[in-house]
């Protein structure tokens, strides 16, 4: 175990920031899942710029690299796209 305070201090702010990335990237997952599952293009027109924002978000706290946002946000406007 941790012999000084700063270390323990190091050890506490770690974990709440590992959760807290945890959370934010699961959460992204999830609203990319439900975009991909939407068949109606006014609603997928409605919740790709949220997405997209969540992604972005998630590059600015180097929780994902920005080209594999970048290969995902093409991918889900294309998809929407194509929805008639």
């Amino acid at each position: 175990m941790a012999n000084h305070k700063s270390a323990l201090k190091r050890i506490k702010q770690t974990e709440t920031r590992r959760l807290l990335n945890k959370y934010k990237h699961k959460t992204a997952r999830n609203a990319v899942r439900d975009l991909k599952k939407t068949t109606d293009k006014k609603e997928a027109n409605a919740m790709l710029p949220k997405v997209s924002a969540m992604l972005d978000k998630l590059i600015k706290t180097n929780i994902l690299h920005k080209n594999k946002v970048a290969n995902i946000k093409s991918k889900l406007t294309k998809y929407v796209n194509a929805l008639s």
